[in-house]
């Protein structure tokens, strides 16, 4: 019975997923270990009187498959929905003509990309630009502003100058996105090689590390904190 529970819960309701890149800093780390909430975003159906399911929102944080390759998982920030008018100038998002104040948001890049920080731009490619989106993209940019279509999202990730999102690669379908982040039930440093045999090693000198160094490598103000 107890398999049975975990195999419901792990299927329908909560998935682990660990965060892979810098891209959500400081709101996310590399290293932090996450429960995501599948119910949260469902389709209310039949149940709708009885689970708690909400609408995709400004500012929530998602889970989701990368449209580019459906087998891996990205977490970022929802910008726009549907119909939803989208620029960037000089960094500042703009979301049908009002500026967003995102005091979550960080900047780390020493040099300028214009593509990033100016959004949408059409005159010329930019390099991490997928041909695939700069096509797309073109029918859905009216008066400098990317027009968000039903059933897709805009999204960004908080630390601006090393996230690829939305601006490289396009929107994310709504059959796409998997859930929300929940909680952050464990989180560790990560430690980067010191030789070059250490570097060889590879995942399996990381993970025996971790295993021998778990108590002094665990961010603890960190393990058992709700994501907002």
């Amino acid at each position: 019975m107890t398999v049975v529970i975990a195999v419901f819960v792990i299927t329908f309701l909560v998935q682990a997923f660990q965060i892979p890149s810098e891209s959500m800093e400081n709101t996310l780390l590399i290293g932090d270990y996450l429960l995501v909430d599948k119910v949260h975003y469902g389709h209310p159906g039949v149940w709708g009187e009885v689970l708690p399911y909400s609408p995709i929102k400004h500012g929530d944080i998602i889970v989701f498959r990368y449209p580019v390759h459906p087998a891996q998982h990205f977490v970022k920030r929802v910008v726009g929905v549907p119909g939803d008018r989208v620029r960037l100038q000089n960094k500042i998002v703009y979301v049908n003509e009002r500026p967003l104040h995102e005091d979550y948001v960080i900047y780390k890049a020493m040099m300028e990309d214009h593509y990033r920080d100016d959004f949408p731009v059409l005159e010329a490619t930019a390099p991490g630009v997928t041909a695939g989106w700069w096509e797309k993209m073109r029918p859905l940019v009216h008066n400098g502003e990317l027009v968000v279509p039903p059933g897709h999202y805009f999204v960004m990730g908080d630390n601006r100058d090393q996230s690829l999102d939305s601006r490289y690669w396009g929107l994310v379908p709504r059959e796409n996105i998997i859930g929300r982040p929940l909680l952050i039930y464990w989180s560790m440093r990560t430690r980067e090689p010191e030789t070059s045999s250490d570097a060889a090693d590879g995942k399996l000198g990381r993970f025996v590390y971790m295993m021998t160094h778990v108590v002094q490598e665990t961010r603890w103000d960190r393990t058992l904190r709700i994501v907002k």
